[in-house]
């Protein structure tokens, strides 16, 4: 007796080949593994990562308006991490506790505080200068004084700030006050014509110098004028050339010093100066102290954004842990039918990924807004703002490095479930 099989022509998966193709797409697959996905935990972690950045770029946004634009259109009272220091004066005229001046151990002493970052003495001019202009159908002259510090010092570089002896020219910078003073002080009781700085910039200026037997005249220019150096300044190459062929006395110790501080609100400062009878501006202490509380105001609330992403990121971790779970027998079948890890992970980053790209835009859309409120009467106060470009792409960046995270967390979960 013949048994007689009659086998079809072709196999299932031969006559229909696009039914096991389809049954490894991602939508077949994701109505597999869409199941047991708890929509209450992913609300509350897009909700909790959206405050928590959304605290954060706001506060760094609103710490850049205020410390990168002020009225004046500088920044040095904020961001300046710069003082000029100097020994108190006794009733008596005598500088400190009887001694002159920074000796090269102060300046050490100074540079070794956990506050500083370096210091550098002002060079003062050893030899008699006077300057003399005409401008507005008047003349003047006036005896005046010269300083100088390394140029990394100072918070402008103009153009030209350099000195050749042959060129004859002297580049110069002055303080801002000195003009205020002038416009508003000494112009109007003289009749003399007010000067914006572009103005007293094109006024030639006659430099006298002489001492140790000598006497040459050089034109002298002003380049530019400091918010932060409260002195004339003059470069340090003519400084050294001036004091080496015309000064009339011996070099002494510097008595100002210039130092560059890692946090100029750093409360040891005060108690520094206090202890060895030094002093700074009294102005520039208040701004230190303000730009101080507004670096802490501003960290201690990107700290409560930060704890607040940290929960929010713990939530989806734990949410994620909870789905494997429950899905643990499933993906395991899955993964011996031989589907890669790979894709049994994307059906779930897709939900991250566009909670995460929800997240960014809205907490973007919501800086911008908020920001329209304030920057409205910082506009009041003359200060500009600074743009939210870089917030944008802060959040962007979070959340891409998150969702890179996510992925790992997420791969590496469902390999455990072999």
């Amino acid at each position: 007796m013949t048994l007689k099989c009659n086998f079809p022509a072709q196999l299932p998966y031969d006559r229909y080949p696009n039914t096991f193709q389809e049954m490894k797409s991602d939508s077949l697959l994701w109505r597999v593994l869409r199941k047991n996905i708890s929509k209450g935990q992913l609300t509350g972690y897009a909700i909790a990562n959206l405050v928590g950045l959304t605290i954060i770029l706001m506060a760094m946004q609103f710490y850049r308006d205020i410390r990168t634009s002020l009225p004046d259109g500088s920044s040095d009272s904020w961001s300046s991490e710069f003082a000029v220091i100097c020994r108190k004066v006794s009733p008596l005229g005598i500088i400190g506790n009887g001694n002159e001046g920074f000796t090269q151990a102060d300046i050490s002493d100074i540079q070794s505080q956990p506050w500083a970052v370096s210091a550098a003495p002002f060079k003062a001019s050893l030899f008699d200068v006077s300057a003399a202009a005409d401008f507005g159908g008047r003349g003047f002259s006036t005896a005046l004084f010269f300083e100088s510090v390394p140029d990394r010092f100072l918070d402008i570089q103009p153009q030209g700030w350099s000195f050749d002896p042959e060129s004859g020219e002297v580049p110069i910078i002055l303080s801002k006050d000195y003009l205020n003073l002038y416009n508003f002080g000494f112009a109007p009781a003289r009749g003399l014509p007010l000067l914006t700085e572009k103005m007293i910039g094109l006024v030639p200026l006659r430099i006298s110098i002489s001492g140790h037997g000598r006497q040459t005249t050089l034109r002298g220019r002003i380049v530019g004028f400091s918010s932060r150096l409260n002195t004339i300044a003059v470069p340090e190459t003519f400084m050294d050339w001036a004091n080496e062929n015309y000064a009339n006395t011996q070099s002494e110790n510097p008595s100002r010093l210039i130092v560059e501080m890692k946090n100029p609100g750093d409360p040891r400062i005060a108690d520094f100066l206090a202890t060895n009878g030094l002093e700074t501006s009294k102005e520039s202490g208040v701004s230190e102290k303000m730009a101080y509380i507004l670096k802490i105001v501003c960290a201690v609330v990107v700290a409560i954004g930060g704890v607040i992403c940290l929960l929010a990121i713990f939530i989806l971790v734990l949410s994620v842990y909870l789905l494997v779970q429950k899905n643990r027998e499933k993906l395991r079948d899955l993964m011996l039918l031989g589907f890669p890890i790979n894709s049994l992970c994307d059906g779930y980053m897709r939900i991250i990924m566009t909670i995460n790209a929800s997240v960014a835009i809205a907490s973007a859309i919501a800086v911008i807004g908020a920001r329209s409120i304030w920057i409205t009467k910082l506009h009041e106060a003359g200060i500009t703002g600074a743009s939210p470009l870089p917030a944008i792409l802060t959040a962007a960046g979070a959340m891409a490095i998150l969702t890179f995270i996510n992925r790992i967390m997420i791969k590496s979960r469902i390999k455990k479930c072999i």
